[in-house]
């Protein structure tokens, strides 16, 4: 089987040319550790290898579960990470929260970090790999928090990327404070689903992705509301957020006494990241 067929089997199926380049690229690349510098320079899968890769695709095309679902890897940071039905596949826009985090608790020397939301934990463990930080990762998934496990343990960070199943804040003690609370809660309004990708409303998990209201703002209320009893003091707190949400959750974070706020545009020009400081 052959790159040029994979990729007929992408076109028949109604997808474009850069995207089943980019996919087959992809699984070669979670499969078998081999770039497409690899192959150009002769590395090249097997026969039982290539038949491998035509069942993954021949998959993703015919049920349009997503590619990282089906091999249940995806990378993040340049980490391969575990992933399931259970979590959100990560995304490179996280990648931001992740970079701006890092650079906010390398500033301030903060050592204890509460991701919230963690799915695969991909956020609590490259803040924990990049900084001196122990990082808790709280998610209401037991499937979710079993695979956050498994990729801390992955990246050797068993002391630094902790886990437990926590409703927001529902299971952390008044004594525990924080430096930094991070999240990349779900911002979409369920309204919204009908215009969503196959793959994402058909196969990400509903409870990672959508909101009761109709502004998609309701976990950032329920996080920011409460933040001020888990930070210390002058501690931040980072948000992934969805498109034209900015100035609805930057409102929030000002209501609730938050200061500095400051708001990060991605690589397609989206307001995707927002931080502030505690008072």
């Amino acid at each position: 089987m052959s790159k040029q067929n994979l990729i007929k089997k992408y076109l028949n199926n109604g997808f474009s040319l850069t995207e089943a380049t980019a996919e087959i690229d992809l699984a070669t690349e979670l499969l078998f550790d081999l770039t497409p510098k690899d192959i150009a320079l002769g590395k090249t899968p097997n026969d039982n290898e290539l038949r491998q890769l035509d069942s993954v695709i021949t998959m993703r095309v015919e049920t349009r579960k997503p590619l990282c679902q089906i091999l249940g890897l995806a990378y993040f940071m340049g980490e391969k990470f575990e992933v399931s039905e259970d979590t959100l596949i990560p995304r490179p826009e996280t990648e931001l929260l992740v970079r701006k985090s890092v650079e906010i608790i390398k500033q301030n020397n903060f050592k204890q970090v509460l991701d919230i939301g963690t799915g695969t934990g991909c956020i609590a463990c490259m803040v924990a790999k990049n900084t001196n930080a122990q990082v808790l990762g709280v998610d209401i998934v037991n499937g979710a928090l079993k695979i956050a496990l498994n990729n801390a343990m992955h990246l050797d960070l068993m002391n630094k990327a902790l886990f437990r199943k926590s409703d927001i804040f529902s299971k952390i003690r008044p004594e525990e404070k924080f430096d930094m609370i991070v999240s990349n809660p779900p911002y979409i309004p369920l309204k919204d689903k009908a215009e969503l990708q196959i793959e994402v409303k058909d196969f990400e998990p509903s409870t990672a992705l959508f909101t009761t209201d109709e502004e998609g703002v309701e976990f950032y209320e329920k996080i920011t509301s409460q933040a001020h009893n888990f930070l210390n003091k002058g501690g931040y707190i980072a948000f992934e957020i969805g498109i034209n949400q900015a100035k609805t959750v930057s409102k929030l974070l000002h209501n609730n006494g938050f200061t500095d706020i400051e708001i990060l545009k991605d690589v397609s020009g989206i307001e995707r990241v927002i931080v502030a400081k505690s008072r």
